[in-house]
Parts: C-alpha cells; structure tokens; sequence
C-alpha cells in the first residue's frame, strides 16, 4: 500500500478547530463536504496564510464551493461565523419569535436563516427572561386564537427568499399538490354534433343524397376543442435564483400533473444564454429532474441578458412551441441592462406570438413597486397580466391569471402611474 505523508496542521489548534466547526455547519446547510475538503482547506489556509478577510474568504471559498447555487449559503454562513464578532448571538435571534409591533423585525437576507439552522445545530436556545414577581396583580391579556393563522397559512403568504430549510421543504410539498388547469380553446375546425348550434351545409346535402335528394333534417356542427401549449422562460440569474428554483419545483409539478389540459409544457431558463430544460422536467422524480436541469443551465446566478435571451427564443423556438395558441409565463424581475429598443422589438414579437403573456415578477412583493427600471419600463407594454411570483399564494393566482385572460393584473396600475 501506499505511504501517505502525515498531516501537518496549522500551529493554531483554535483555527483548524473552527475551521472544522465551520465546515460541519457548510455541509448542514446543504453543501457536499466531507473530510477530504476539510483537509484540503487547513492545508490551503496553512499555504496562502490569513493576513486579510478577503484572502481568507476566497481560500476558503476554492475549497468548499464547486457550484453557483452554493455560493450563496457559502456567504452567508462565512459571514455569521467569521465576520461577525457575535455571530451567536445574532444567529439566537434570527431563531426566536418576534412579536409585531413590539420590536421591529428584520428581513432575513437569503438563505440567511438556513445559515443560521446549520450553525445553531445542536445548539440550545436561550429561554426567555422571567421578569420578577410582584405583589401587584398584573393586567390579563387575552388574546383571540380564532383570528390567528394556522401554520400553513402563514407559509402561503411567507416570502420563499425568507423561509428556512424546513419551511422550503414544506413549501415544495405544498407545491407539488398544486394544480394549473387551462380551459380549452374553440378550434375553427368542427365535428359533428346532435347539440350544435351551426348548421353543417355539407353534411346535410351529402344525407339528402343518400335519401334520394330529400331534405328531411338539419345536420349541425359544433366547434372542436384542443388544449393550448404551456410555454415557460424562467430567469435564473443571480437576483432570482432563490425564486427560479422553487417555481421549478411546481412547474414539474405542473407538468407531470394528469388530466390538467395543457397539450405539452416546455421550460426555457435564462441569465446570459438560453437553454431548453423541457425533458428533464418530464423525468417523475422531481430532485432528479432539477439537478439535470441545473446540469444542463450552467448560468445559474450569473448574470442576466433578457433582451438577448429572449431574442434566441423567437429565433430557434417559437415557432416549435408557440403554435395552438400558447399561454407563455414569463418569470423575471426585469432588471436588464442591455440596449432597450431591441428589447421593446423582443417583448413586441413575444406578444404577437402568445395567446396570452403572463409575466411573474418577484418584485412585486414590495410595497409601492414603481416601473422605474428601464427594462421593466420596456417589457410592461407587451404583457397581458403582470402578477407576482414570491410566495404559495401568489402561485396560486396563476390558476386565475390563466383563466381569466382579460385581468391585466398590476398593469394597469403601474402603467398609469410608472413611478
């Protein structure tokens, strides 16, 4: 057998110690790490040294990070851990409850709180302080459990950037019970029907010949009905990674779901380039399916080329995919920097080819949203319904959207006053 040379570390038991400690808690949130890296990175900090932050980040960074999608946990648990001085106690009171009103609660940055799960494994929460005891009576607060929100309902309306690993995993469930159904299209073909209400001219000749040229009944027709394609482009740059990945989820659901309608699902992911991710989303399983998928995309939370993206979709696809009168679902933010007249050409053609443009935009869940974005500004004019897309109910809406052709959703709002 081979000799392998012994394993030197660092004079600083405290470091390789913490940097163990900081490598369990990578491998909690979710990143593959297993001694082997560990080594590699007591070894790396021992060769490059620790002089600046920066340095040391993106040591540690080489390391322990091979993908796009984990560059972010990466940060965030860095920053609790490393460059935070009371990254403990900050983690304790992302885990306790807040009371509204009381004290202001803080948005979790993403993937934030799954950074403090992994770092607080194991670890006990501080018990709350009992004031001391008084001879005065205390006044009774009662509260109204009636009016609370269960559990789930506060899931729906959660933000998906905010949730935890365990309230994403519930979330995903949630999602995969979800249902998209379409209604169906009056083709301009016909059959025949005993309950129509046209007259079918050709029919009822053809049966009076056959009768020796006597017309003895009416022979009627009714319109056909086929089911329209479901067509998804989904941004997944670096702004809408969180967003891309759990909309995925549900639209696999969507489209492995039976009796829904739709004639065919096809899937398009963008950031600088666009690719078709259409049959991985058929594979049942749906973590084999999306780990395919980020395979096949390798522009995951890069950047963004909206208007370049789009304008290869019009090129190679739409005249695939876009025919029987497609309903296209256009999830972005909109936050394009590329030239906005050949984005305006873009969008316009988008339009002229769905039956009907849905655009999911995660922006919206601010309060007092404005089109101020010059991409936004440009791509607003050429949808039909524009909605949000951040958390279970704004998903479950789409049902709506689709059915309901002529609500233009937070158009007509915003084009009236742009901001």
């Amino acid at each position: 057998m081979p000799e392998y040379a012994p394993l030197e570390l660092p004079e600083n038991p405290a470091l390789t110690a913490n940097i163990t400690h900081f490598a369990r808690a990578l491998r909690k949130a979710g990143l593959p790490i297993g001694p082997g890296r560990v080594i590699e990175a007591i070894r790396a900090v021992e060769a490059a040294g620790f002089t600046e932050k920066r340095d040391f980040y993106w040591t540690l960074h080489s390391v322990f990070v091979n993908k796009p999608e984990q560059r972010t946990v990466f940060a965030q648990v860095f920053r609790l851990y490393w460059r935070d001085p009371r990254y403990m106690e900050h983690m304790m009171s992302l885990m306790l409850p807040a009371i509204r009103g009381v004290q202001e609660e803080r948005s979790a940055k993403a993937a934030e709180k799954r950074a403090a799960e992994a770092l607080l494994d194991g670890a006990e929460l501080p018990e709350p302080e009992t004031p001391p005891e008084s001879d005065e009576e205390e006044p009774l607060i009662e509260v109204d459990a009636a009016r609370t929100m269960s559990s789930e309902e506060k899931l729906r309306s959660l933000d998906f950037e905010q949730m935890s690993t365990e309230e994403m995993a519930r979330a995903r469930r949630m999602l995969a019970r979800l249902t998209l159904p379409v209604p169906p299209i009056k083709s301009r073909r016909s059959r025949a029907s005993h309950q129509g209400h046209r007259v079918d001219f050709g029919r009822t000749l053809r049966l009076s010949m056959r009768r020796g040229g006597q017309l003895r009944e009416l022979a009627l027709k009714e319109p056909r009905l086929r089911w329209p394609n479901l067509v998804v482009l989904c941004d997944i740059s670096g702004s809408m990674s969180t967003y891309s990945r759990i909309i995925l989820h549900f639209l696999h659901a969507v489209s492995n779901e039976k009796g829904a309608g739709w004639a065919r699902v096809h899937a398009f992911t963008f950031g600088t380039r666009l690719t078709n991710i259409t049959r991985h989303l058929a594979t049942r399983d749906v973590d084999a399916a999306l780990a395919a998928a980020g395979a096949e995309a390798q522009d995951w939370e890069g950047g963004t080329r909206i208007g370049d993206c789009l304008h290869d979709f019009n090129r190679d696809w739409s005249r695939r995919v876009m025919g029987q009168g497609a309903v296209v679902l256009l999830i972005t933010d909109g936050l394009d920097r590329g030239d906005p007249d050949a984005l305006d050409k873009t969008m316009e053609r988008l339009h002229l080819s769905a039956r009907h443009l849905i655009w999911i935009n995660p922006l919206l869940r601010w309060d007092g949203f404005a089109a101020r974005a010059t991409g936004i500004r440009t791509m607003l004019p050429h949808v039909d319904t524009f909605r949000a897309g951040h958390n279970i109910d704004s998903l479950e809406a789409l049902a709506e959207a689709i059915s309901k052709p002529n609500d233009p959703g937070e158009k007509a709002r915003l084009m009236a006053d742009p901001g």
